[in-house]
Protein backbone atom coordinates (compact mmCIF):
# COMPACT_ATOMS: atom_id res chain seq x y z
CA UNK A 1 0.00 0.00 0.00
CA UNK A 2 1.72 3.82 -0.29
CA UNK A 3 0.32 6.50 1.34
CA UNK A 4 -2.02 7.97 -1.09
CA UNK A 5 -3.99 4.71 -0.80
CA UNK A 6 -3.15 4.87 3.03
CA UNK A 7 -4.33 8.64 3.37
CA UNK A 8 -7.69 7.93 1.08
CA UNK A 9 -8.80 4.76 3.27
CA UNK A 10 -8.09 6.75 6.40
CA UNK A 11 -9.88 9.63 5.17
CA UNK A 12 -12.94 7.24 4.07
CA UNK A 13 -13.06 5.30 7.55
CA UNK A 14 -12.88 8.53 9.40
CA UNK A 15 -14.59 11.72 7.59
CA UNK A 16 -15.98 10.43 4.79
CA UNK A 17 -18.54 13.24 3.61
CA UNK A 18 -17.18 15.98 5.65
CA UNK A 19 -15.65 16.85 9.00
CA UNK A 20 -19.19 18.06 10.35
CA UNK A 21 -17.40 19.62 13.43
CA UNK A 22 -15.24 21.57 11.99
CA UNK A 23 -17.08 22.18 9.00
CA UNK A 24 -19.92 23.52 11.63
CA UNK A 25 -17.44 25.88 13.86
CA UNK A 26 -14.44 27.00 11.46
CA UNK A 27 -15.01 28.89 8.29
CA UNK A 28 -13.73 27.37 5.49
CA UNK A 29 -11.20 30.09 4.56
CA UNK A 30 -9.77 30.19 8.28
CA UNK A 31 -5.86 29.70 8.57
CA UNK A 32 -4.12 27.82 12.18
CA UNK A 33 -0.80 26.91 13.26
CA UNK A 34 0.04 23.95 15.41
CA UNK A 35 2.97 22.06 16.26
CA UNK A 36 3.85 18.50 17.77
CA UNK A 37 4.87 18.61 20.58
CA UNK A 38 6.78 15.31 22.38
CA UNK A 39 5.14 13.79 25.46
CA UNK A 40 7.50 11.10 25.98
CA UNK A 41 10.94 10.13 25.69
CA UNK A 42 12.02 7.69 22.73
CA UNK A 43 13.06 7.54 19.66
CA UNK A 44 10.86 9.76 17.14
CA UNK A 45 9.75 7.95 13.69
CA UNK A 46 6.84 9.01 11.26
CA UNK A 47 7.70 12.41 11.03
CA UNK A 48 8.13 11.90 7.02
CA UNK A 49 5.12 9.86 6.61
CA UNK A 50 3.68 12.81 8.55
CA UNK A 51 4.92 15.47 6.24
CA UNK A 52 3.24 13.04 3.43
CA UNK A 53 -0.49 12.88 5.04
CA UNK A 54 -0.50 16.70 5.53
CA UNK A 55 0.65 16.98 1.76
CA UNK A 56 -2.37 14.58 0.74
CA UNK A 57 -4.95 16.25 2.76
CA UNK A 58 -3.81 20.04 1.40
CA UNK A 59 -0.86 20.23 -0.77
CA UNK A 60 -0.85 23.99 0.31
CA UNK A 61 -0.25 23.15 4.43
CA UNK A 62 3.61 24.89 5.03
CA UNK A 63 5.23 22.01 7.13
CA UNK A 64 8.74 23.26 9.17
CA UNK A 65 10.64 20.22 10.31
CA UNK A 66 12.66 20.65 13.50
CA UNK A 67 13.42 16.62 13.87
CA UNK A 68 14.63 13.88 11.81
CA UNK A 69 13.11 10.48 11.99
CA UNK A 70 15.23 8.37 14.40
CA UNK A 71 16.24 10.59 16.89
CA UNK A 72 16.65 10.17 20.26
CA UNK A 73 14.27 12.94 21.76
CA UNK A 74 12.79 14.01 25.20
CA UNK A 75 9.85 15.14 26.61
CA UNK A 76 8.67 18.78 25.61
CA UNK A 77 10.57 18.62 21.99
CA UNK A 78 9.05 20.03 19.34
CA UNK A 79 9.17 18.01 16.11
CA UNK A 80 7.41 20.54 13.44
CA UNK A 81 4.92 23.50 12.91
CA UNK A 82 2.29 23.22 10.44
CA UNK A 83 0.26 26.46 8.90
CA UNK A 84 -2.58 25.97 6.79
CA UNK A 85 -6.52 25.75 6.15
CA UNK A 86 -7.36 24.88 10.04
CA UNK A 87 -10.08 22.37 8.78
CA UNK A 88 -7.73 20.04 7.04
CA UNK A 89 -5.08 20.65 10.12
CA UNK A 90 -8.01 19.21 12.09
CA UNK A 91 -9.02 16.39 9.86
CA UNK A 92 -5.30 15.25 9.39
CA UNK A 93 -4.64 15.89 12.96
CA UNK A 94 -5.68 12.36 14.29
CA UNK A 95 -4.49 10.47 11.39
CA UNK A 96 -1.02 11.90 12.03
CA UNK A 97 -1.05 11.12 15.57
CA UNK A 98 -2.25 7.73 15.55
CA UNK A 99 0.60 7.04 12.87
CA UNK A 100 3.29 8.89 14.46
CA UNK A 101 2.30 7.42 18.18
CA UNK A 102 2.44 3.87 16.74
CA UNK A 103 5.52 4.07 14.87
CA UNK A 104 7.12 5.71 17.80
CA UNK A 105 7.11 3.04 19.97
CA UNK A 106 7.97 0.23 17.52
CA UNK A 107 11.18 1.95 16.88
CA UNK A 108 11.63 3.06 20.72
CA UNK A 109 11.35 -0.83 21.52
CA UNK A 110 13.15 -2.33 18.84
CA UNK A 111 16.02 0.68 19.46
CA UNK A 112 16.33 -1.17 23.17
CA UNK A 113 16.97 -4.29 21.37
CA UNK A 114 19.45 -3.01 19.26
CA UNK A 115 21.27 -1.59 22.01
CA UNK A 116 21.18 -4.53 23.68
CA UNK A 117 22.80 -6.18 20.82
CA UNK A 118 25.76 -3.65 21.11
CA UNK A 119 29.17 -4.95 19.46
CA UNK A 120 27.52 -8.46 18.76
CA UNK A 121 27.02 -9.41 15.21
CA UNK A 122 22.99 -10.70 15.55
CA UNK A 123 20.07 -8.29 13.84
CA UNK A 124 16.85 -7.59 14.99
CA UNK A 125 14.09 -8.63 12.24
CA UNK A 126 10.55 -7.64 12.46
CA UNK A 127 7.97 -10.40 11.73
CA UNK A 128 4.61 -10.63 10.01
CA UNK A 129 2.86 -10.03 13.28
CA UNK A 130 1.66 -6.53 12.19
CA UNK A 131 -1.79 -4.49 12.34
CA UNK A 132 -3.59 -5.52 9.15
CA UNK A 133 -2.85 -2.48 6.63
CA UNK A 134 -0.30 -0.84 8.53
CA UNK A 135 2.51 -2.94 8.00
CA UNK A 136 4.33 -0.78 5.72
CA UNK A 137 4.70 1.98 8.47
CA UNK A 138 5.42 -0.54 11.36
CA UNK A 139 8.20 -2.28 9.31
CA UNK A 140 9.36 1.47 8.43
CA UNK A 141 9.61 2.36 12.08
CA UNK A 142 11.49 -0.85 12.86
CA UNK A 143 14.42 0.00 10.30
CA UNK A 144 14.44 3.87 11.83
CA UNK A 145 14.87 1.99 14.90
CA UNK A 146 17.77 0.46 13.93
CA UNK A 147 16.31 -2.69 13.21
CA UNK A 148 15.95 -4.76 10.25
CA UNK A 149 13.30 -6.15 7.89
CA UNK A 150 12.09 -9.84 7.60
CA UNK A 151 9.68 -10.76 4.80
CA UNK A 152 6.85 -8.20 3.98
CA UNK A 153 4.32 -10.59 3.34
CA UNK A 154 4.11 -14.36 1.92
CA UNK A 155 5.03 -13.47 -1.71
CA UNK A 156 8.78 -12.34 -1.18
CA UNK A 157 10.15 -15.43 0.75
CA UNK A 158 9.67 -19.27 1.41
CA UNK A 159 9.34 -19.72 5.21
CA UNK A 160 8.39 -23.80 5.78
CA UNK A 161 7.15 -23.91 9.43
CA UNK A 162 5.94 -26.83 11.53
CA UNK A 163 2.55 -26.97 9.32
CA UNK A 164 3.93 -26.66 6.30
CA UNK A 165 6.53 -29.46 7.03
CA UNK A 166 3.72 -31.84 9.05
CA UNK A 167 1.50 -31.62 6.03
CA UNK A 168 4.11 -32.46 3.21
CA UNK A 169 5.03 -35.52 5.32
CA UNK A 170 8.43 -34.78 6.37
CA UNK A 171 11.29 -32.27 6.20
CA UNK A 172 12.62 -33.78 3.17
CA UNK A 173 9.48 -33.74 1.37
CA UNK A 174 8.94 -29.93 2.05
CA UNK A 175 12.54 -29.05 1.06
CA UNK A 176 11.97 -30.74 -2.28
CA UNK A 177 8.21 -29.61 -3.03
CA UNK A 178 8.99 -26.09 -2.66
CA UNK A 179 12.39 -26.29 -4.56
CA UNK A 180 10.13 -27.94 -7.23
CA UNK A 181 7.58 -25.07 -7.34
CA UNK A 182 10.07 -22.72 -7.53
CA UNK A 183 11.94 -24.38 -10.39
CA UNK A 184 8.41 -24.58 -12.34
CA UNK A 185 7.53 -21.31 -11.19
CA UNK A 186 11.01 -19.51 -12.37
CA UNK A 187 11.03 -18.16 -8.84
CA UNK A 188 14.12 -16.97 -7.25
CA UNK A 189 13.14 -16.87 -3.90
CA UNK A 190 15.03 -17.47 -0.68
CA UNK A 191 14.35 -20.59 2.00
CA UNK A 192 13.92 -21.13 5.41
CA UNK A 193 13.30 -23.43 7.71
CA UNK A 194 12.16 -23.99 10.64
CA UNK A 195 13.21 -26.67 13.30
CA UNK A 196 11.79 -27.66 16.60
CA UNK A 197 15.36 -29.34 17.79
CA UNK A 198 18.65 -30.61 16.75
CA UNK A 199 17.73 -33.24 15.02
CA UNK A 200 15.61 -31.42 13.04
CA UNK A 201 18.50 -28.87 12.35
CA UNK A 202 20.66 -32.09 11.00
CA UNK A 203 17.73 -33.08 8.75
CA UNK A 204 17.63 -29.89 7.03
CA UNK A 205 21.68 -29.59 6.75
CA UNK A 206 21.18 -33.37 5.14
CA UNK A 207 19.02 -32.24 2.66
CA UNK A 208 20.26 -28.71 1.70
CA UNK A 209 19.38 -25.78 -0.73
CA UNK A 210 17.54 -23.40 1.85
CA UNK A 211 19.66 -20.01 2.72
CA UNK A 212 18.24 -19.93 6.93
CA UNK A 213 17.36 -21.74 9.68
CA UNK A 214 14.61 -21.16 12.41
CA UNK A 215 15.49 -22.23 15.81
CA UNK A 216 12.27 -22.27 17.40
CA UNK A 217 11.95 -22.24 21.39
CA UNK A 218 15.99 -23.60 21.74
CA UNK A 219 17.76 -23.34 24.95
CA UNK A 220 20.97 -21.69 25.18
CA UNK A 221 23.16 -24.70 25.27
CA UNK A 222 20.99 -26.23 21.92
CA UNK A 223 21.66 -23.01 20.29
CA UNK A 224 25.38 -23.19 20.91
CA UNK A 225 25.28 -26.45 19.35
CA UNK A 226 22.99 -25.91 16.17
CA UNK A 227 25.34 -22.77 15.09
CA UNK A 228 28.61 -25.23 15.28
CA UNK A 229 26.63 -27.49 13.38
CA UNK A 230 25.13 -25.23 10.64
CA UNK A 231 28.93 -23.56 10.94
CA UNK A 232 28.05 -21.09 8.56
CA UNK A 233 26.17 -23.17 5.71
CA UNK A 234 22.98 -20.86 6.15
CA UNK A 235 21.94 -17.85 8.31
CA UNK A 236 20.74 -18.90 11.60
CA UNK A 237 17.71 -17.49 13.43
CA UNK A 238 16.74 -17.47 17.08
CA UNK A 239 12.84 -16.93 18.12
CA UNK A 240 10.55 -18.05 20.85
CA UNK A 241 9.93 -16.64 24.29
CA UNK A 242 13.37 -14.52 24.23
CA UNK A 243 12.98 -11.24 26.39
CA UNK A 244 15.09 -8.18 26.34
CA UNK A 245 16.65 -9.13 29.72
CA UNK A 246 17.71 -12.52 27.91
CA UNK A 247 18.12 -11.38 24.33
CA UNK A 248 22.15 -10.89 24.85
CA UNK A 249 22.92 -14.36 25.74
CA UNK A 250 21.05 -16.02 22.93
CA UNK A 251 23.45 -13.46 20.48
CA UNK A 252 25.97 -14.49 22.70
CA UNK A 253 25.62 -18.08 21.42
CA UNK A 254 26.31 -16.93 17.94
CA UNK A 255 23.25 -16.39 15.90
CA UNK A 256 22.96 -14.32 12.97
CA UNK A 257 19.36 -13.36 13.47
CA UNK A 258 16.68 -12.23 16.12
CA UNK A 259 13.18 -12.06 15.76
CA UNK A 260 11.19 -9.39 17.32
CA UNK A 261 7.63 -9.36 18.00
CA UNK A 262 5.72 -6.05 17.77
Amino acid sequence: MDIKEFVRLAIEEDIQEGDHSALACIPDDANGKAKLLVKEDGIIAGIEIAKQIFKEFDSSIQFEQLIEDGSEVKYGDIAFYIDGNSQKLLGAERLVLNVMQRMSAIATLTKKYVNELNGLKTKVLDTRKTTPLLRFLEKEAVLIGGGHNHRMGLYDMIMLKDNHIDFAGNIEKAIRKTTDYLKSNNLNLKIEVEARNLDEVKEILRVGGIQRIMLDNFSFEDIRTAVQLIEGEAETEASGGITLNTLRNYAECGVDLFLLEL
